[in-house]
């Protein structure tokens, strides 16, 4: 996953699962890309009063305040990281490879809202940790042949 915008997409669906199933994510999804502008980071970056209250009413996503707050935020945070790195992307490849723990020190000092579970899982889905497919299932194997050498972690 190259794209900053789908990364972003991830990292606030990560956040908003937290204490839900992803079953209710999954449902929702459609509906967060439109009430998040399909996840569009300077338009989300942009967001003032009117759009928070607008998320915080809109029943087809997560209404919790301290998840949309982190969107908005997270959104301003990746902006600037844009600026310093070039993309979300390539921050994330500066600091790779990395621990879990190391990993999630990082994202609780520089995004809002990424626990421990968020952080593991948001790394695992985009291929900075390990454990989305053990190396004896079939998607790994095709993964693996595809993907850069530095995405797949022994």
């Amino acid at each position: 996953m190259s794209d900053d915008n789908e990364l972003f997409e991830r990292l606030v669906l990560e956040i908003n699962q937290a204490g839900l199933s992803w079953e209710t994510i999954l449902k929702k999804q459609a509906g967060f890309k439109k009430a998040y502008h399909n996840f569009h980071i300077a338009t989300v970056a942009a967001y003032g009063e009117e759009d928070r209250n607008r998320l915080l009413n809109d029943a087809s996503i997560i209404r919790n305040r301290l998840k949309v707050d982190a969107a908005i935020h997270n959104a301003n945070v990746i902006l600037g990281l844009q600026a310093e790195f070039g993309s979300f992307k390539s921050w994330l490849d500066t600091h790779h490879p990395k621990t879990k723990d190391e990993w999630v020190k990082l994202f609780r000092k520089t995004f809002k809202f990424t626990g421990g579970e968020i952080v593991n899982e948001f790394l695992m889905s985009t291929g900075y940790l390990p454990g989305a497919h053990d190396k004896s299932c079939v998607i790994y194997k095709e993964i693996s042949k595809l993907s850069p050498a530095w995405i797949i972690v022994d």
